[in-house]
Order: C-alpha cells, then structure tokens, then sequence
C-alpha cells in the first residue's frame, strides 16, 4: 500500500473523530453517527492494508 493511501485512511479516521465531537458539542446525533462511520471506515481499511502488507 502507498502511503499516500495510509495517509488518506489515517485522515478519514481523525476526520470522523472530529466529526464526532462537533456532533457532541452541538447535540447533533445525526453529526455523531456520521463520525462513528467515518472513524470505523478509516479504521478498517487501515487493518485490511496491514494485513495485506505482512503477507508481502
């Protein structure tokens, strides 16, 4: 995987973190979710790459 790619996961990951405390902050539950979404995403595709790198 290139970094460019671990980069972009790593970005959707804390994107969703922040997501998710704007959502806090101003009761937006919708804004919440969303960010949960966001951070399991980035957070899963960062797994798949690093599994996919150990079996080069």
């Amino acid at each position: 995987m290139s970094g460019v790619d671990k980069m972009k996961d790593k970005a959707q990951e804390l994107s969703g973190q922040g997501k998710q405390a704007v959502g806090e902050a101003t009761d937006d539950r919708d804004l919440q979710a969303e960010g949960k979404k966001d951070q399991a995403a980035g957070s899963i595709k960062q797994a798949g790459e690093k599994v996919k790198d150990a079996f080069k």
